[in-house]
């Protein structure tokens, strides 16, 4: 076998996707509610994007960012338009785009002489990528990858109060998912992301909102933590932005996007035009076909009618999320309930110890909805309850 046996892999081969379906090497169809833990944000092979992708393809590949490019350039500018006016980075990777927000964070903080070594609170639960620097605000996966980076405070989820109790001068930043994906689809609540930027602004901190998973409209809004109605300084991005290509940006707002100075930071492929003009053509599929609202609307009748399948002492406990991010919180490991959904002919993502996540796309209609939910409920409701 060639390729590094690193992932538990479920015993499916995809050859071919079109808009939220799959087919394996077999032929048989699924459902897609995985989307590739959320990158498909506007289905499989949506035509608008394919064209986008064979037509820059035809034109130029590769620039480097010793140039400039037209396609990013026009991805930034689409950026600040949904984001309401940030400045962007572009780098290839959820993991790449908090390794940049980590430095942004460090460097601001030592370049306004602040005192003491730079510090980043983080939560439990979290997850913000598998490289060293990343994995050092990750609350898993780090055993023997020791030492990490110092300079990370662990604090306990949804506790303003843990949080006000540690920020001081030396915090150069606080780094938070607004629902947290790996570990079960815990939401932050609002009291919550309001406490972290208030607790920011007192101390002049940044506040890093990781919305690599949770961003793109997935909740209806454009970032989840627009929810608390507060606006972060950094906003990391990748997953969905450019649809089933490889891409990372990190969005900056006033506080932060004149860290960065020439030869500070980099990326080579950053930006690549193939990629950027992906990332265009997926808004501008989001914005013609009204996906925000859908995402919303659909996500709740999704939510609702899974709820109606909670049964006392069954094994589907419990219903968390919003929009077209959902888990299903169950009594025992979850992926015996995946291998059924597979089953099923649903396809679905694994999360923490018992949640079974819900990623569809974001095309998902009330039909495509109400046929997963057929395949989909006998799979869940009949699951082990170890």
């Amino acid at each position: 076998m060639a390729l590094v046996n690193s992932y538990r892999r479920f015993p499916v081969t995809l050859v071919r996707g079109e808009g939220v379906r799959v087919w394996d090497a077999a032929g048989r169809e699924y459902l897609d509610l995985a989307a590739g833990i959320a990158v498909s944000s506007v289905g499989h092979c949506h035509p608008h994007v394919a064209g986008a992708i064979r037509a820059q393809a035809g034109e130029i590949l590769h620039t480097s960012n010793l140039f400039t490019n037209q396609p990013g350039e026009r991805l930034a500018e689409a950026l600040a338009r949904h984001s309401g006016g940030y400045d962007t980075f572009l780098c290839n990777s959820g993991t790449e785009a908090v390794e940049t927000a980590i430095k942004v964070a460090r460097l601001r903080h030592r370049r306004a002489g602040r005192p003491g070594d730079p510090e980043i609170l983080v939560f439990d639960g979290a997850f913000h990528g598998r490289t060293l620097g990343a994995l050092s605000a990750t609350a898993e996966h780090r055993d023997g990858f020791e030492p990490l980076l110092e300079g990370f405070v662990r604090l306990p989820w949804n506790d303003p109060a843990a949080v006000e109790a540690a920020v001081s001068e030396r915090t150069a930043a606080i780094l938070f998912e607004p629902i947290q994906g790996e570990s079960g689809i815990r939401e932050a609540s609002v009291p919550f992301m309001r406490a972290l930027r208030a607790a920011a602004d007192r101390v002049g901190a940044l506040l890093i909102a990781d919305e690599i998973q949770s961003g793109m409209y997935r909740t209806g809004d454009f970032f989840a933590h627009s929810a608390a109605g507060i606006r972060a300084d950094v906003v990391t991005m990748a997953k969905g932005l450019a649809g089933g290509l490889p891409v990372g940006a990190v969005l900056m707002g006033a506080a932060a996007r004149d860290v960065l100075r020439p030869g500070d930071h980099g990326s080579t492929f950053g930006g690549n035009p193939v990629v950027a003009a992906a990332a265009v053509a997926v808004l501008e599929v989001v914005e013609a076909q009204g996906l925000a609202l859908r995402a919303k609307t659909v996500g709740a009748r999704l939510r609702a009618a899974l709820e109606r399948q909670v049964r006392p002492g069954g094994p589907l406990r419990g219903v968390r999320g919003r929009g077209l991010m959902l888990g299903l919180e169950l009594v025992s490991d979850p992926y015996p309930a995946a291998l059924a959904g597979i089953e099923a002919g649903v396809l679905t993502v694994t999360a923490g110890e018992n949640v079974l996540r819900l990623l569809p796309p974001l095309i998902l209609t009330e039909a495509d909805a109400d046929e997963a939910l057929a395949r989909l409920g006998p799979a869940v409701t009949r699951a082990p309850a170890g």
